[in-house]
């Protein structure tokens, strides 16, 4: 199971925001999307996941075009955890993560012991188990994106798209999120600022600018001097980690 892009393009009025963008996620691996401030990560995941129609291209989930599928088929398969998703509601934890089983059941279904069972592997899966019955405004920012991650779960997705996931998140739980998403046996699209998180956890790169595909690949073969200085404009050297063998970019002051 596999979602993909060909020749996307969306704008905002005379803006081209997301330039003729293709791409392709592998099943079951992790896509990384870097790119400066501005570059159309956010606005390209929100066409993935079919909640903006683009100007031109098409998105495809299965090869399937996906403006020919019903909105609720693809919300029992794609989760989309935004950057900036909240409520003013006052509701609990479990109250919110509850609401990723909405997409599984008919208008007057009933809940279910399996759906709780879900709610609970979700919350227990970003450590959140402990605060099912705390309300939302009470909850740090890393704490509500935890809480987003588990109703993304809770969904029961193939397809899970992230926007800045780590954001309000101390370094424990960056890794423990960015190792959660890449154990899970799902495909992702994540796009994420930190460039040797990126390294670290996804299997394939694409870095955008200004819109536009500007380099596609493994880490080993996108992460290059010449790539962080013309399209992130900073100078750095990049070795190969003893610990993960993955690259690790060191940056110059």
């Amino acid at each position: 199971m596999t979602i993909s892009a060909e020749n996307l393009t969306w704008k905002i009025g005379q803006t081209t925001i997301v330039d003729s963008v293709s791409l392709k996620a592998e099943p079951g691996k992790m896509l990384g999307l870097l790119g400066p401030n501005g570059s159309g990560k956010s606005s390209l995941l929100r066409l993935l996941a079919g909640l903006r129609k683009a100007h031109s291209g098409t998105v495809t989930l299965d090869g399937k075009d996906l403006r020919t599928i019903k909105r609720n088929a693809i919300a029992r398969r794609v989760a989309l955890v935004e950057q900036h998703a909240n409520t003013e509601s006052n509701v609990k934890v479990r109250d919110v993560v509850k609401l990723g089983r909405i997409p599984h059941h008919p208008p007057l279904g009933g809940w279910t012991k399996a759906d709780d069972e879900v709610v609970d592997g979700a919350l227990a899966r970003v450590g959140m188990s402990d605060r099912h019955e705390q309300y939302w405004q009470s909850l740090s920012g890393g704490e509500r994106q935890r809480v987003h991650i588990a109703r993304a779960l809770a969904q029961a997705p193939t397809e899970m798209l992230l926007d800045e996931p780590t954001n309000h998140l101390d370094i424990q739980h960056q890794i423990e999120l960015l190792r959660l998403i890449s154990d899970i046996s799902l495909t992702s699209i994540i796009a994420i600022h930190d460039l040797n998180h990126a390294a670290m956890f996804c299997d394939h790169l694409v870095v955008l600018q200004k819109g536009r595909v500007v380099a596609h690949g493994t880490p080993e073969a996108v992460l290059t001097e010449d790539l962080l200085r013309d399209v992130f404009r900073v100078e750095a050297r990049i070795v190969t980690s003893p610990h993960h063998g993955k690259p690790h970019i060191h940056y110059l002051r």
